[in-house]
């Protein structure tokens, strides 16, 4: 299955929620990948703790190549590393991605990304694709790419408002590139059950009929800790509240 995480609003847990899910699929025993499109990098830094040493093992080599033509192209493989934890795979994010923007879109390499996952895709039995805080290149190859998409929701009115539109964007990917996209659900995140706004804010979205997924995620500061030491909360301590929340909407997806 291959799912991206997807929001134009920043700072509404992308990266955090692609690692964790991701850590746990692995530690099921799932043959697990996650590439990181965001130029920022925070799910490479929260699964590496540092950038790969190599210069092609990222992103950007990879999408860098496709500009190019070659009668023995690199195979996606090239441009994964492993993790500290096993079946846990990365295509790191790098910096150029930014740079990289303007001529991928130009010269139309849209469908590289997903020709290049269903290629690999006998190896992994779950993918997962962080993306930019933005509707641009990167996100529209990752949405054209899955089948799922998981979209993270912060509890904020603004949020709320955003979250018709990108929902119509998704659908319209749908309807003009890849058919077998699904809005997987909607992820609550950093959710606080005993004030008054967040329930009302989740309560008009399952009224509306969307699919808001159970658990929501808690806020804690655990998770500020599991960034800085670079270890997901199922590596960190799998008792934690947030990690069960995490591994109970995992087994919602399977």
């Amino acid at each position: 299955m291959r799912y991206v995480v997807f929001n134009q609003k920043g700072g509404v847990g992308k990266s955090t929620i692609t690692c964790n899910l991701a850590a746990i699929s692995a530690a099921q025993g799932l043959r697990t990948l996650v590439v990181d499109l965001d130029p920022q990098g925070n799910s490479t830094q929260y699964l590496l703790g540092e950038t790969p040493e190599d210069a092609k093992q990222h992103a950007a080599a990879f999408f860098e190549q496709t500009l190019r033509f070659s009668a023995r192209p690199q195979d996606i493989a090239d441009h994964i590393v492993e993790t500290p934890w096993e079946n846990l795979h990365l295509m790191p994010s790098h910096p150029s991605l930014d740079e990289l923007h303007a001529k991928l879109e130009s010269r139309y390499k849209i469908y590289k990304l997903r020709d290049a996952l269903l290629e690999i895709g006998p190896t992994y039995d779950r993918i997962y694709v962080d993306t930019p805080p933005a509707l641009n290149f990167y996100t529209r190859s990752a949405l054209i790419a899955a089948q799922g998409c998981l979209i993270p929701f912060d509890c904020d009115d603004f949020s709320r408002r955003a979250l018709y539109t990108l929902l119509d964007n998704v659908q319209e990917i749908r309807a003009d590139h890849n058919e077998d996209l699904s809005v997987s659900g909607i992820i609550v995140n950093q959710f606080q059950p005993r004030a008054t706004l967040p329930q009302k804010l989740v309560q008009e979205l399952i009224d509306d009929g969307l699919p808001v997924l159970q658990p929501y995620l808690s806020s804690s500061v655990k998770i500020k800790e599991s960034h800085q030491l670079a270890r997901p909360m199922v590596h960190l301590d799998p008792r934690h509240k947030l990690t069960q929340e995490f591994v109970a909407l995992h087994d919602v997806l399977r």
